[in-house]
């Protein structure tokens, strides 16, 4: 059920040395492109990298919080030209959500790295970093990156009775759901 999915997804930081499957990649990768889009103009694009010294390089993407991808298996860096959709974030986004479903569904771990609007360092950009790596277009924007592999680490499963109903309004806001 879709539902035990969504509890017992976490972001999973820790991976074993074992590479993934193709057919495994393929699925995921399947996945990302039926992904919803706005219009159908599907703007995005995905580049997966699973080269050891690329994975390296990109885990210094950012100051803090992608450190841990130089232990992945896999790569999904997911960009977007802007200029096919004005609402390339929420694709891109939407994206990259499917693509952290679909991994957990095969038995894989994941865990979001925020690229857009985030910074190496005080000098550059963590967009500008990982487009110069990848050869990426400059007219593309990225996203994130989608590290995937296999656990190495268990995490509880969300409990439904710690959920934050008191986020949920009926009808107009402050009018609680019950």
């Amino acid at each position: 059920m879709f539902f035990d999915l969504l509890k017992k997804r976490r972001s999973i930081r820790k991976y074993i040395n074992k590479k993934i499957e193709k057919e495994k990649v393929d699925m995921i990768i399947k996945s990302a492109l039926m992904s919803p889009s706005s219009r159908g103009r599907r703007p995005w694009e995905f580049v997966l990298v699973e080269d050891r010294d690329l994975l390296e390089k990109l885990s210094n993407c950012r100051e803090h919080g992608s450190q841990f991808l130089k232990e992945a298996a896999l790569a999904v860096v997911v960009l977007a030209d802007p200029d096919k959709c004005d609402v390339w974030i929420e694709d891109a986004s939407i994206a990259s959500l499917i693509i952290q479903l679909t991994a957990h569904s095969l038995d894989l771990g994941s865990c979001w790295i925020q690229v857009r609007e985030r910074y190496k360092n005080e000098f550059q950009k963590t967009e500008d970093y990982i487009k110069e790596l990848l050869d990426i277009p400059p007219d593309y924007c990225v996203e994130s990156i989608i590290a995937i592999g296999y656990p190495g680490e268990e995490k509880e499963a969300h409990d439904e009775n710690n959920l934050s109903m008191d986020k949920v309004h009926y009808n107009k806001y402050n009018i609680k759901y019950s």
